[in-house]
């Protein structure tokens, strides 16, 4: 087994350095994580734009959206994102012309920075078959998404892993050996689901995923450690939530400092802000928790990362806009109504932005 999983390792090292197979993010991504949103179209909620019912994504293609993000789980028992939801929800946005970014939990459940709680199937593994694991969940679950048609553009590798993944095996700070062999089993799985695809296809794009936008020091040193251990990856996403995260200003400092340290796309890849009273109540917010408080957040998030030196700020999502309801209606992108908020008009007329 170990053999294998070094095989595959360098097999992905080295298509990673193939520059016939790497994807491009051809214009400013600007996304949205509607991995709720079937579930909320099943529970007969029914979406609007100036109060005429439309699909929400055809709404958010109409404003500018470009990108969506879809989180998938092992086997979820309390949340619907399985591989047939996913797969569903992917044809729906591809067949409209968006592009895709598949977010891995490896997790039954939520995976964030305070838990990444192995799924129930590999509980019982040794770290060797642990990553063995990964490596073949990411490949099968790939390839499933390239017969259907629906090959992903970009891949997270792990969703918040700032203190790293499937713990305690891959527990950070203490397990950087362990969690690295993890992740490069993952990324060996994602260059595996190729096969024989030609290689002037594009493969998905490494986005390896913090939250430390907030933190330029600790995110500068995540990505050192990352280089330390020769991870490859070609893409750093960050979470941003202001009352978690801070200011702005400190957004801003965080993508400088990444951007003239590692000269990588960055990506805010979750971000979201309430159009009604909920993470500032009794504080001083940054922006009022209204329904143009929240759209002048996002202005301001989408003005930063198109700041970023080197042109290397290269896009937005916006963490569920469509929700059935529950305590993240008050971040949604819809009102109480279903009927689309001002924020949604923030990428009306995007000035993209092209690679360099």
């Amino acid at each position: 087994m170990k053999k294998s999983l070094l095989l595959c390792t360098i097999a992905a090292l080295l298509t990673l350095c193939a520059p016939p197979c790497r994807a491009q993010l051809q214009q400013f991504a600007v996304g949205a994580d509607v991995s709720f949103l079937a579930q909320a179209e099943q529970q007969g909620v029914v979406f609007k734009d100036n109060g005429v019912p439309k699909p929400a994504l055809e709404i958010l293609r109409s404003h500018g959206f470009n990108w969506v993000r879809l989180r998938i789980f092992v086997h979820p028992t309390d949340l619907p994102n399985d591989l047939p939801y996913t797969l569903a929800l992917a044809k729906r946005a591809k067949a409209l012309g968006f592009h895709l970014l598949l977010d891995f939990h490896y997790s039954d459940t939520w995976a964030d920075p305070g838990k990444q709680f192995l799924p129930t199937a590999w509980k019982n593994l040794k770290h060797k078959q642990l990553a063995n694991a990964i490596f073949a969940y990411t490949r099968d679950t790939l390839i499933a998404f390239r017969n259907a048609g629906v090959y992903p553009e970009m891949v997270q590798t792990g969703n918040e892993i700032t203190n790293g993944m499937d713990w305690p095996d891959g527990k950070l700070p203490d397990n950087w050996d362990h969690f690295a062999d993890l992740l490069r089993a993952a990324i060996a799985g994602v260059d595996a689901s190729r096969g024989s695809l030609p290689r002037s296809l594009p493969r998905p794009l490494l986005m390896i995923h913090i939250d430390r936008s907030g933190d330029p020091a600790a995110a500068v040193a995540f990505y050192n450690k990352l280089l330390d251990y020769r991870i490859p990856w070609d893409v750093i996403g960050l979470s941003y939530y202001p009352h978690w995260h801070g200011s702005i200003a400190t957004l801003r400092q965080t993508l400088h400092d990444l951007a003239f340290r590692f000269r990588k796309p960055i990506v805010v890849v979750e971000t979201a802000y309430n159009w009604t009273p909920g993470d500032f109540i009794g504080k001083k917010a940054p922006f009022p928790e209204s329904p143009q408080g929240q759209r002048d957040f996002l202005a301001a998030v989408n003005a930063a990362v198109r700041a970023t030196p080197q042109h290397l700020g290269r896009g937005v999502f916006w963490w569920e806009p469509a929700v059935a309801g529950g305590p993240l209606a008050g971040r949604a992108l819809f009102d109480s109504n279903h009927n689309a908020l001002p924020a949604m008009s923030v990428f009306d007329n995007p000035a993209t932005t092209p690679m360099k």
